[in-house]
C-alpha cells in the first residue's frame, strides 16, 4: 500500500471540491465544461478518498502528519 501524502484537512477539501464539481457538471448537460468538471470531480474524490496524490508524490509534497505504510 502507498504511504499517505494527503492530510485530513487536505482530504476533506478535495472531497468537498470533488462533490461540488460533480454537482456543477450534472447541471451543465453534455458540454465541454461538464466533461472538465467530471474530470476534476473524479480526481478530487479519488485522491480525497484514497489519501494519496500521485502529483504530490512526484513533487515531494506531504500534508500528512507522518507517513503511513
Amino acid at each position: 500500500m502507498r504511504a499517505c501524502n494527503a492530510g485530513t484537512v487536505d482530504r476533506a477539501v478535495r472531497i468537498i471540491v470533488g462533490l461540488v464539481a460533480l454537482l456543477l457538471a450534472l447541471r451543465q448537460g453534455a458540454s465541454t465544461t461538464a466533461y472538465v468538471l467530471y474530470a476534476v470531480a473524479a480526481v478530487g474524490l479519488a485522491t480525497g478518498i484514497v489519501g494519496w496524490c500521485p502529483l504530490w508524490a512526484l513533487l515531494g509534497v506531504n500534508t500528512c502528519g507522518r507517513a503511513r505504510s
